[in-house]
């Protein structure tokens, strides 16, 4: 490979992590700004801490408040330093047992015992149908990992 090659490709790299980084970070931007956002004053509540003590510890990165704007209607809730520990449920379906059924069972026995987030690692069966049920039924933050089905479409 020429060296001008490798520039190049080093270059589009480059942009590529630069464009991926700037991704919104709603909280944490606003907390940066000391504004207080309508999650930060929820969290604060549930955690009996005051908002403005919550805000700079988000400002600092010692808590994060993993809130997608598009889901309205999900708990915000607060991970990091200074606050409760939060417990996550994994779940997921395989190729083997692609059940929405079953995932949907275990969103159910999660939320009965007061999970604060789950993270959906399913690899199987409709996917994006599963985490739209999933999320519907959860109303707590749902975390999800794209890579599994990309490297599932890549073998398909």
């Amino acid at each position: 490979m020429s060296i001008e090659v490798y520039r190049s490709l080093l270059k589009s790299k480059k942009a590529k992590v630069k464009k991926r980084n700037k991704k919104k970070m709603p909280q944490l931007e606003e907390a940066r700004k000391g504004t207080i956002t309508p999650a930060m004053k929820a969290v604060a509540e549930d955690e009996h801490i005051d908002p403005e003590s919550l805000a700079r510890l988000i400002a600092l990165g010692q808590i994060v408040i993993p809130l997608n704007p598009k889901h309205k209607e999900v708990k915000p809730v607060g991970i990091g330093q200074g606050i409760k520990t939060k417990v996550n449920v994994n779940i997921g379906t395989s190729e083997d047992f692609p059940s929405l059924d079953s995932e949907l069972k275990k969103v159910d026995m999660s939320l009965k015992y007061k999970t604060d987030t789950i993270m959906d690692l399913s690899t199987g069966g409709d996917l994006k149908k599963i985490r739209l049920h999933i999320l519907d039924r959860a109303k707590i933050p749902l975390g999800t990992v794209p890579i599994y089905e990309a490297a599932i479409k890549s073998l398909a």
